[in-house]
């Protein structure tokens, strides 16, 4: 599955800030500049932290070969004559609903676990018992947070047929982000601890 830029700008509802190819064609969400694989099919999320700015990775990144960028501020552009730029009100926003719609491409049954802890361990037992009669995707590592999960549903593929996708929160509403986004027709809950009750009245 692909989009192509002019696709990235309508799902997003971003505004072009320069059209340097428009012919690029989608395959790779990245959010880390020390990542770069495939740069020609890479579209860099500026995601911006407490820690972390995404849009100061954009030289680096521009230079290792990236040409397709969705951000969040006013870029000086001209620096960077051959890139596409699309800005957009949230950057982290736009990472999900691009995962969104490209869910939506699938009928695919799917698992969502999550819990307070044993979400991976969970997820790659089932992994080993299952892939033997299926084709399964499944979130790499740990990803489950507002980030992981969206990059982890965006490796879905044609040919899958099983998905498992772990979910984690923190805070109110993030697990209604991540349900519509991973959209399971099951749920495994591992546990419910004290892990992150500083976010929740109870």
């Amino acid at each position: 599955m692909s989009f192509t830029i002019h696709q990235v700008g309508e799902i997003t509802g971003g505004k072009f800030l320069q059209k340097g190819n428009t012919l690029s064609i989608i395959r790779h969400l990245l959010i880390d500049s020390r990542q770069v694989i495939f740069p020609e099919n890479s579209l860099f999320f500026a995601l911006s932290g407490k820690r972390q700015n995404g849009h100061n990775y954009i030289q680096d990144s521009y230079q290792k070969g990236i040409r397709s960028f969705l951000v969040s501020e006013q870029v000086e552009v001209e620096k960077y004559p051959e890139a596409n730029f699309i800005l957009v009100k949230n950057v982290l926003k736009s990472l999900q609903q691009i995962s969104k719609v490209h869910r939506k491409q699938f009928d695919l049954p799917t698992i969502g676990i999550t819990g307070s802890n044993g979400k991976t361990i969970i997820k790659e037992w089932l992994h080993q018992l299952l892939q033997k009669d299926k084709k399964i995707v499944r979130s790499p590592k740990s990803f489950n947070s507002q980030i992981g999960v969206p990059l982890s549903v965006w490796q879905i593929e044609k040919e899958d047929e099983l998905g498992i996708f772990e979910a984690g929160i923190s805070q109110k509403k993030e697990m209604k982000n991540l349900a519509k986004i991973i959209q399971p027709q099951i749920g495994i809950f591992t546990n419910i601890g004290a892990a992150h009750s500083e976010g929740f009245k109870t």
